[in-house]
C-alpha cells in the first residue's frame, strides 16, 4: 500500500522514517514527492501501525493525516 502524509515542521527526515519502518517492514520504501511537501511510504502495514511508528520517531501524526492510496496491482505475483 502507498501512504501520503503532508509534511509538518516537526517531521523527521525520510531516512529516519525509513530506518524506523525497517523494523516493522524491511521492504518499506520512503521518499518525498516532487514538491517536497508530501512523504510517500510504501508498506504493507495498517494505518494505525504506521502512525505508531511515526510517533516513535517524534513525529506526531494523526490517522486522519495519512492518506492511503488504492492498491495498484498488476496481478503478476498472484498475490
Amino acid at each position: 500500500m502507498e501512504f501520503h502524509i503532508a509534511l509538518t515542521e516537526a517531521c523527521p527526515g525520510s531516512d529516519v522514517v525509513q530506518d524506523a519502518m525497517f523494523d516493522v517492514d524491511p521492504n518499506t520504501v520512503v521518499d518525498l514527492d516532487m514538491s517536497g511537501l508530501v512523504m510517500r511510504i510504501s508498506s504493507y502495514v495498517a494505518v494505525e501501525d504506521l502512525v505508531e511508528v511515526l510517533r516513535r520517531t517524534g513525529w506526531t501524526v494523526a490517522p486522519e493525516q495519512v492518506v492511503q492510496l488504492p492498491t495498484i496491482c498488476c496481478g503478476g505475483c498472484s498475490g
